[in-house]
């Protein structure tokens, strides 16, 4: 692959350039040898997305849309995302997380993130109850490719599957006290699933599963589009987790769609005002994307760089992507370009453009 100059970018703050061999960050800093020209156009690391359903009205859980979402996905700046399944039968998720996932274009498909079926019918959201379950190991080994996994630890069976499962797992859809959670953390289920949602709320006398995360310090997933979650509590969860924050979608289906009434695996939607909600008025998922939620953190008053680090490195740490994340020499080339009003004007991924935006 051949050399490639971004000259004149700003990063941290500072204008430089990047050079970019072989698909990875080779230099940082300015250079002599001659470039594109980006005009000071703010350069952060490709965002990555380890909870997202669909938008544009595919999804991951119907199948057969994950190159087509994965183009959706790098046209909202993401470079890196976890396709993620809602609760759907055994046979469906057999099928969904059996399909292609290693697209050369588009945000690259880490692994599957299922979100369900062993979680509790109390907090089920938008799940389908007719497929909720408790946990199953010998199940779990029809499945491929799956990275991470949403559950409820109190169920039956939950913390051996937690210590033997061999993926990444995360505490939600859960009526948990904080005993169960605190235990399940302790067993390896270190991360909440966007958290205060489908959660019992924290309590002074009954932290339960969010009080059980500050105690031990484990990491937290929030959707940051001013619905879910009000920004003076996501500021508040900010300055507790700090870089153990992780900015996630939660895209649904009926994302970036017109107002109106549509299908969500099965559920019947009615998108308005960007709000997606099922028919008794429950919120039913995120119309928006992780760039919309780090542009939601800044107008909030967080600090830039936190805002983009919290869908950038830290959910490359959580995940174990050890070469994505940062902007650092030996690091995969996975870089946005945005203006001063942080709209996206580019997408880069290995080195090689994939979106750009035309105004």
């Amino acid at each position: 692959m051949a050399q490639r100059i971004l000259k004149n970018v700003t990063v941290n703050g500072e204008l430089t350039d990047i050079v970019i061999e072989g698909g990875k960050i080779s230099a940082i800093g300015k250079t002599d040898l001659p470039g594109e020209d980006r005009k000071g156009e703010k350069a952060y690391p490709g965002l990555i997305d380890i909870h997202t359903h669909g938008a544009l009205g595919t999804s991951v859980s119907n199948g057969g849309h994950l190159l087509e979402l994965s183009k959706y996905q790098s046209s909202h700046g993401v470079t890196a995302w976890f396709p993620t399944t809602t609760t759907i039968s055994t046979e469906d998720l057999i099928s969904v997380t059996h399909e292609k996932t290693d697209f050369n274009e588009g945000a690259r498909i880490m692994g599957f993130h299922l979100e369900g079926p062993y979680i509790n019918k109390k907090y089920k959201g938008a799940q389908n109850e007719d497929f909720i379950k408790n946990p199953s190991l010998e199940e779990l080994k029809k499945f491929k490719n799956v990275k991470m996994i949403t559950i409820a630890p109190e169920l039956p069976g939950a913390y051996e599957f937690i210590e033997k499962c061999g993926c990444k797992v995360i505490i939600g859809h859960t009526d948990a006290d904080y005993e169960t959670a605190l235990g399940a953390i302790r067993k390896g289920a270190d991360c909440l699933t966007h958290t205060f949602n489908a959660m019992p709320p924290l309590h002074h006398r009954n932290p339960g599963v969010i009080g059980a995360a500050i105690q031990a310090d484990a990491w937290v997933q929030i959707i940051c589009d001013g619905l879910h979650v009000h920004k003076s509590v996501i500021k508040m969860l900010y300055k507790t987790f700090g870089k153990k924050m992780i900015v996630i979608s939660d895209s649904v289906n009926p994302a970036y769609l017109p107002d109106g009434e549509y299908d969500y695996d099965g559920h019947a939607v009615i998108m308005k005002d960007g709000e997606c909600r099922l028919t008794d008025g429950t919120i039913a998922g995120s119309s928006h994307s992780a760039l919309y939620g780090v542009q939601k953190l800044v107008s909030w008053g967080i600090p830039e760089e936190d805002a983009f680090y919290a869908a950038t490195k830290a959910p490359a740490t959580y995940a174990g992507l050890t070469t994505k994340g940062e902007l650092k020499e030996g690091f995969d080339a996975d870089i946005i370009l945005l203006d001063n009003e942080l709209n996206l004007k580019e997408t880069i991924i290995g080195g090689i453009t994939d979106y750009v935006c035309r105004d």
